[in-house]
């Protein structure tokens, strides 16, 4: 039985008497793209930064047998620093050979400006696009989005989820949160949750 590329088991977290995700389990196999669906609060975003390492669990653990790329909602970036400049010392912190070259190759890829305007001055849509490009910097077999199209227009959301389909069929897996029904038709596996547990409801009565 080939092992998953990424294996949570019991993890949870709590931050005081607040619950924030009770013990879960989840794997992501080669080949797969889960969809983590819920209201605002439900535990997605807590369980995918768990996932990535971004946080600790306050039980459980996570077994990574493949290198993750996490694209976290908010900016993952240095907003003083260019979008190459960004792309060029991620490239470094991951080891790519030629990091100028890997920086242009994102840069065409996402469509993102090749100037020193820094990051932060950015638009909305610019600066997600690039928190997909730096997750992919490190060719991850494991891609982790939270809420990644959710200030993107219909093109740009296009562009993500070509790039997040073709990491699947190459062997690889995707992990996403949505409140977006439409996203979910990406999925080969739905998890609900709600209040912080993976819950046995229909996508609709999760929303309803």
């Amino acid at each position: 039985m080939t092992s998953p590329l990424l294996r949570a088991l019991r993890v949870a977290r709590r931050y005081g008497d607040v619950e924030a995700l009770a013990p879960t389990d989840l794997e992501l196999a080669a080949g797969e793209t889960v969809a983590l669906v819920g209201a605002n609060g439900a535990g997605k975003s807590t369980l995918l930064a768990i996932l990535a390492g971004a946080i600790d669990p306050s039980e459980g653990t996570v077994e990574t047998h493949a290198r993750v790329g996490w694209v976290p909602q908010r900016p993952a970036h240095y907003s003083r620093l260019s979008a190459r400049e960004n792309l060029e010392l991620f490239a470094q912190l991951e080891n790519v050979r030629d990091a100028r070259a890997a920086a242009t190759q994102m840069l065409e890829r996402f469509g993102l400006p090749d100037a020193q305007r820094p990051s932060g001055e950015l638009s909305v849509g610019n600066r997600q696009r690039l928190n997909v490009a730096l997750a992919l910097l490190g060719e991850p077999r494991v891609l982790l989005l939270d809420e990644p199209t959710a200030s993107l227009d219909p093109g740009q959301r296009r562009r993500v989820w070509e790039v997040a389909d073709a990491l699947r069929e190459e062997g690889g897996a995707v992990c996403f949160a949505t409140q977006n029904l439409e996203e979910i038709e990406h999925a080969t596996r739905t998890i609900v949750l709600q209040d912080g547990r993976v819950v046995s409801l229909t996508v609709a009565e999760a929303f309803g």
